[in-house]
C-alpha cells in the first residue's frame, strides 16, 4: 500500500517537474525572441533633425601645373616637375606641414592632329600625335587662415597655372556632430510623445536608432593663368578670403514600442 502511494507521489512530482521545465523553456524563448526580434512588436517611427554651426579650422585647395608641348615627353615632364617642386617648396616655406601637402594627381595625355576632310582621302585617315600635356595636381591644407590669401597668390607666382576647389572644413567634427545629434534626438523624443498622446497609446521601449551626418561646406573657386606671376605678368594682390562657418546637420530615426 505504501509502495502504491509512493509511486503516485513520484508520478505527480515528475509531471510537475516537466511542466516547470516546459514553462521555463517557453519563458526563455519568449525573452530571447523579444531581445533579438524587436520588429515583432507593434512599433512606430519618428524622424527629426538637428543642426550645429561651427567655424572651420582647415582650408583646402588644389594647385595644378599644366605643361603643354611637343613630342619630347621627357622634356615636358622635367619642366612640369621643376615647376611643381617650386610650388611645393613655397608652400612648405609658408609653414604648411608636410602631412598637409599631397600629390593628388599626375596625368600625361597625348594631343592629336586630325584630318581636315577624311572622306576625301584615298588612304585611311589616322590621327597623329603632335605633342603631349603633362598635368600634376597638389592638394594643400592650410591651418593658419591669416596666410590663405598669400599662399593662393604665391603658388601661382611660383609656377602653378591653375588653383581651384577652395573650401573650408572642420578637421574634427565629432563634437559638433554630437551637439547636432543630441538636438535631433531630443526633438524625436518629444515628437514620439506627441504622436502617442494624439493616437491614444503609450511610448514603450526604444527598439532602434539610426543617425546620418551631413556637413554643409562653403566652397570657392580661385584661378589664375600662367601669364600671371612667374611668366612675366605683374604682381597680383593676395585675395581676401572669408572662411564663414560650417553647418553640421544630423538626422535621426527612432523606433519605439507601442504600449
Amino acid at each position: 500500500m505504501n509502495t502504491e502511494k509512493t509511486k503516485g507521489v513520484l508520478y505527480v512530482a515528475i509531471i510537475l517537474a516537466v511542466l516547470a521545465v516546459g514553462y521555463a523553456a517557453l519563458s526563455a524563448a519568449g525573452t530571447y525572441g523579444n531581445a533579438v526580434q524587436p520588429s515583432s512588436y507593434r512599433s512606430f517611427y519618428v524622424t527629426a533633425s538637428g543642426k550645429a554651426t561651427a567655424a572651420p579650422d582647415v582650408a583646402e585647395f588644389t594647385a595644378s601645373v599644366v605643361t603643354e608641348g611637343g613630342k619630347d615627353l621627357g622634356s615636358l615632364q622635367s619642366q612640369n616637375t621643376t615647376a611643381m617642386n617650386k610650388v611645393v617648396g613655397f608652400v612648405k616655406g609658408e609653414g604648411v606641414d608636410q602631412k598637409d601637402i599631397q600629390t593628388s594627381g599626375y596625368n600625361i595625355s597625348p594631343r592629336y592632329q586630325y584630318c581636315q576632310n577624311p572622306l576625301s582621302s584615298v588612304t585611311p585617315c589616322v590621327p597623329t600625335i603632335v605633342g603631349y600635356t603633362v598635368t600634376q595636381n597638389l592638394a594643400v591644407k592650410v591651418r593658419d587662415f591669416s596666410k590663405i590669401g598669400d599662399i593662393l597668390s604665391g603658388v601661382v607666382s611660383n609656377g602653378a597655372n591653375s588653383v581651384s576647389s577652395l573650401n573650408f572644413t572642420i578637421d574634427d567634427p565629432t563634437s559638433v556632430q554630437a551637439e547636432a545629434r543630441a538636438q535631433a534626438i531630443q526633438k524625436a523624443e518629444a515628437q514620439a510623445q506627441e504622436i502617442a498622446s494624439e493616437a491614444g497609446f503609450s511610448v514603450g521601449r526604444l527598439l532602434s536608432i539610426n543617425a546620418s551626418n551631413n556637413t554643409v561646406q562653403p566652397m570657392y573657386d580661385y584661378a589664375r593663368t600662367m601669364s600671371v606671376g612667374s611668366a612675366g605678368g605683374a604682381a597680383v594682390p593676395a585675395p581676401t578670403i572669408e572662411p564663414g562657418s560650417n553647418e553640421v546637420n544630423v538626422s535621426v530615426t527612432l523606433q519605439y514600442e507601442i504600449k
